[in-house]
Formats: C-alpha cells, structure tokens, sequence
C-alpha cells in the first residue's frame, strides 16, 4: 500500500470514488492549530482524491486540510500541510495548489529538501494561471501541465532531462472522474485534476516499485509515456 497524503479542502470518505481515507487534519489558515475536522464540504478535496484512487486502488487517503467554504488558503497552511505529510510517513504527497509569489521560494525549497531526504514524492502544478508556480518549479518535485485533450488513462512528457532551460514536466488530463449522468464540461476541470490524475499514476508506479527512490521513480515515468494505466 502507498500512503497519498491530499492537501487540498478535506476529503468526503464516503464518496464511492473514494476509498482508503487512513485519516487527517484540519491546518489552520497560520499553519499553527489543528483540528480532527478533515471532511470536504465543497467538493474540490474529493474529486482529487477520487482520481487518485482510480489510478492506484488500494492508495492510502491522508487528507491534509487548508482550504475550508473557499478554495484559497496561506503559504504558511501549506508548509506546514507538506511537514505533517512527512511526519506522518506519506510517500506521495498531491499538491492541487500552489502560489505564483517567488517570494516564497527559500521557504518551499526547505521543504522539498526535507520530502527529498526522506523519499518522498510531491507532485504539483508547473504552472499555474500561464505563471511558473511553486513548488512544482523545483526539481526534485514531480511538475504537472494539464491537457483537457489529453486522454484520462495516461500521460506525456515535455522538456529535456538534465536541462534548466526546459526541465522534464509531465502532462496529464484536467477532468477528474466523471460523475455518471452530468456532462463532462459540466464537472469540474483544471490544473488540479491534472496533478491529481498524475499523482494516481505516481502512487501506482509506487506500489509496483516500491524499492525505487524518487529520481529512479521519475525516469521510470517518463520510460512509460504512452502506456494506458501502468500494470501493477
């Protein structure tokens, strides 16, 4: 089993795309104070997961809560959200979220340092609104682009392992699972799902490997472009 930690606005259990929720919290918009209170009450949280779950059934849900009634939230929230993923022994951590704001660039590089010390995988948008986003700029984070035409059950890769100027990104869908009876164009859709639809394929190739260490995962990654739902 790998353990996904979901930092987003909770997760609803009891959805039937969702399976495996272990736990969680409720962070603080400081970061500071937390609370047992990880249930989703708007959605967003959920449908992240869900993707998850569809491309690596048996994952570990940890839902890590930093957005409440709205889908905004603090830097400070989502540093501490990424140390209790840590601490709580989660190898991939699913970062539908980000901020546009370089200035915060030190305080995330310590963080993704502290993930990379311990092997674990966060996944998050490259760009966010046309705008480089962090973390997901920095290597070794594990950057998504979304593709609306870009089918659901697997990936590309663009850019050159090795180079700064144009560093490996993944591509993946921006429409979560779809919701029997409600038009696709009616669900939601964004950089969110993209990252979510990659995180599933990162915990899959996870539970297939798990000896492998985030690099080794990556470049196993990019061997797979193409392949419709990793076998496991």
């Amino acid at each position: 089993m790998v353990k996904v930690a979901v930092i987003d606005s909770g997760v609803n259990p009891n959805h039937p795309h969702v399976s495996g929720v272990v736990g969680g919290l409720r962070i603080s918009a400081d970061g500071t104070s937390l609370s047992s209170d990880c249930l989703d009450y708007i959605g967003h949280g959920t449908a992240v997961a869900g993707a998850i779950c569809e491309k690596a059934p048996g994952a570990e849900i940890y839902a890590l809560k930093v957005f409440d009634r709205m889908l905004t939230t603090s830097v400070d929230a989502i540093l501490r959200a990424i140390e209790l993923a840590i601490e709580e022994d989660c190898k991939v951590i699913n970062l539908s979220l980000g901020t546009t704001n370089m200035g915060h660039q030190d305080r995330f590089e310590r963080v993704v340092e502290l993930a990379g010390s311990r092997e674990v995988a966060l996944v998050a948008a490259y760009r966010m609104s046309g705008q480089i986003s962090l973390p997901g700029a920095l290597p070794p984070v594990i950057a998504v682009e979304g593709d609306p035409e870009c089918p659901r059950e697997t990936f590309r890769v663009s850019g050159s392992n090795g180079s700064e100027d144009s560093p490996v990104h993944f591509i993946a869908s921006t429409y979560p699972r779809q919701i029997p009876g409600v038009p696709r164009e009616w669900n939601l859709n964004g950089i969110s799902f993209a990252v979510a639809n990659m995180t599933g394929f990162v915990a899959r190739a996870m539970q297939k490997h798990a000896e492998f260490s985030v690099s080794s995962l990556k470049r196993f990654l990019e061997e797979q472009v193409g392949t419709r739902m990793i076998p496991i």
